[in-house]
């Protein structure tokens, strides 16, 4: 089905799904580690709680670079 599909608009329909996965996923961690710790993210990050911060910018790099590398692997 791809073989007709010009490869530069696939390329484009990927980077967005890609796009809209990563963002789900660094949306689901926080939540996820958001239920795991006993401290409200969102109040410590008002409170301006550093650590938390780097804690939070630390996990979206994460998720971010996986996810870049497992949509860029697959344009194979």
């Amino acid at each position: 089905m791809t073989d007709n599909i010009d490869p530069v608009i696939l390329n484009i329909l990927y980077a967005c799904m890609g796009g809209v996965l990563t963002l789900f996923f660094m949306w689901f961690g926080c939540k996820l580690f958001s239920h795991i710790v006993s401290f409200s993210i969102p109040e410590q990050l008002s409170n301006g709680n550093v650590a938390v911060g780097l804690m939070l910018m630390g996990m979206f790099i994460g998720i971010g670079t996986a996810m870049g590398l497992v949509i860029g692997l697959g344009l194979n």
